[in-house]
């Protein structure tokens, strides 16, 4: 069972998968030796993943759109045909005014647009409403830092791919495997790092933590889009949130416990300053969803 502590190291360890273990034990107050078993305990259970999320700007899916599709007849073959499209990253059954969402990921918006000319064609698609993101505010599966411009070679797509795979190997086990030094891979790593190339977090497993209920929301705001989605970037059950143009001003998904800790979160949303009118819909089957290390492991070039 996980307490108090799994759960602030579970948050530290999002923020930077690779904290030191003494890092760790300062912000819970145990001994190093302490943290490193329940690090190594949540890994081992499943409850954690420590892997290396690729910024989608490296490989050009700079654009996300959100899709919400009208169908006529069963959703089924409509999410099965969502789940084997290269360019969607998440696809569901919802209850509410579309019976079906997707999220795509594309290099720009001609692309977006190509992609949803395909995506009107699929079976069962009446019509399809879109989002068009313009910041990504929250997104816990993949990374929303700011991305420098920077050159990177054959020995530093090595290394990412390696941190794609085990966010925390030592510096002297990814020097090995790529055939530098312990000095030049810790400084080509913190270059990766602080550029925004790669980010390295937990990835958390939802059952592990009992966040069983999924709702997504679409908000209308007064006034600024972009300062309403940085004022609700660090609320407590959302794990995804971007601004852009469309039906909605806002989109996001909070993810809770029980219902009753999704309706507190979703109360709070609409108490918010700027808030003027709140759209939900409830996942009842997730058919696909693509992770960060996961989706971009197969963008990374060889």
């Amino acid at each position: 069972m996980l307490d108090a502590v799994d759960a602030a190291l579970m948050r530290a360890l999002q923020g930077d998968g690779r904290a030191t273990f003494q890092a760790l034990a300062d912000g819970v107050g145990l001994s190093r030796t302490a943290v490193r078993a329940r690090v190594r305990q949540l890994v081992q259970s499943g409850a954690i993943r420590i892997v290396g999320v690729l910024h989608a700007g490296v490989v050009g899916m700079e654009v996300l759109g959100h899709v919400s599709f009208r169908v006529s007849g069963p959703v089924g073959p409509l999410l099965e045909a969502l789940g084997e499209r290269e360019a969607v990253t998440f696809a569901a059954q919802s209850a509410g005014r579309f019976p079906a969402i997707a999220q795509v990921r594309v290099a720009d918006d001609a692309a977006l647009t190509k992609e949803l000319t395909e995506l009107r064609s699929l079976p069962g698609v009446d019509g399809a409403e879109v989002f068009r993101a313009n910041a990504v505010y929250k997104d816990a599966h993949s990374s929303v830092r700011e991305l420098r411009d920077i050159e990177l070679d054959a020995l530093d797509w090595r290394l990412v791919r390696k941190l794609l795979k085990d966010g925390r190997a030592s510096y002297a086990d990814l020097a090995r495997q790529v055939g530098l030094s312990q000095a030049a891979a810790r400084s080509r790593v913190v270059r990766l790092l602080n550029s925004g190339v790669v980010h390295v977090t937990a990835l958390v497993e939802p059952s592990a933590v009992g966040a069983n209920e999924q709702l997504g929301f679409g908000l209308r705001c007064r006034g600024d889009a972009d300062a309403l989605g940085t004022a609700m970037a660090n609320m407590g059950r959302i794990s995804f949130l971007a601004s852009g143009f469309g039906r909605y001003d806002v989109i996001g998904t909070l993810t809770a416990p029980d219902r009753c800790q999704l309706v507190e979160a979703l109360e709070r949303i609409r108490g918010t300053a700027g808030v003027a009118h709140v759209e939900t819909w409830d996942y009842l089957q997730v058919r696909k969803e693509r992770r960060g290390g996961e989706r971009s492991a197969g963008w990374v070039p060889a």
